[in-house]
């Protein structure tokens, strides 16, 4: 996809942010299916993973006659399927009442994040080293499931969860490189940190940054952001967007990321 060439006023920044997530729709559905039919009004990834994030539903554009409908059809869709379903919710998300609707239905909140964007001109690249730091490029077989087991470690997710890295593992190995790249991070040649470069909307979207708890604190977090931003920057990308945890707001602000708008995204389980 090409780099946008317009210059970013902060309401461009929410169409920056609204447009990389819209675009994240239908990456995981080379795994399965992505619509924008089923039900019209939303954009949706359909995988037969019982993992939310490659089964959301966003870009929701509906009319208020078309809401229950639509939320029925989802859950129908889920419970057919077995697999949980999440859906996001930004500012341009109409109805604008779509949270109560949900919540009704049985959704619960997941997340309700900041929105964040930086002009890739204006990236703080001044980050001290990191000794001992190595990030490199997902590219291979062994590299994706190092990436998916690096990234589970990161977020601490219990054994169980087996199925989210077999799930990157099968994305990564699908996807075009040049519109999703997985990066892994190296501290003394032992894998630390992850973090995905996804090149979808017109912007430059950072998504599973991640630090394993033996090493946080020591600016990882930082550069596994950075690089995959100024890779993006070399290629001609202008604006980096992310949706940042509680954990990591901090560092993209040091790093030039400031909040325009709230992303929220509730989870619905069969």
């Amino acid at each position: 996809m090409s780099p946008r060439q317009e210059k970013y006023a902060p309401g461009d920044m929410v169409d920056a942010i609204e447009a990389n997530l819209a675009g994240m729709m239908w990456v995981p559905g080379c795994l399965g299916r992505f619509s924008e039919q089923e039900p019209p009004g939303v954009k949706r990834s359909m995988v037969d993973f019982p993992y939310s994030f490659f089964n959301c539903i966003g870009d929701t554009r509906l009319a208020p006659s078309q809401v229950e409908a639509a939320i029925q059809f989802i859950i129908s869709d889920a419970k057919a399927r077995k697999v949980p379903v999440l859906w996001w919710i930004g500012p341009y998300t109409t109805p604008a009442d779509l949270e109560q609707h949900l919540k009704n239905y049985g959704f619960l909140l997941h997340d309700d994040q900041p929105g964040m964007a930086v002009e890739l001109a204006k990236l703080d690249a001044g980050l001290r080293n990191v000794p001992g730091l190595s990030i490199q490029k997902a590219h291979a077989e062994a590299d994706w499931w190092q990436w998916g087991r690096t990234m589970s470690a990161g977020f601490e997710l219990p054994p169980a969860t087996e199925f989210v890295v077999k799930a990157w593992h099968d994305l990564f190995s699908r996807i075009d490189p040049e519109i999703v790249t997985a990066y892994t991070g190296f501290l003394d040649g032992q894998p630390v940190a992850t973090s995905a470069l996804a090149l979808v909307g017109g912007a430059a979207g950072i998504y599973g940054v991640s630090t394993i708890p033996v090493a946080r604190r020591k600016g990882v977090g930082a550069w596994m952001t950075l690089q995959p931003l100024l890779d993006a920057r070399a290629k001609g990308y202008q604006v980096g967007v992310l949706q940042a945890t509680e954990m990591g707001a901090s560092v993209y602000r040091s790093l030039g990321f400031q909040e325009y708008c709230r992303i929220c995204s509730y989870l619905f389980r069969p």
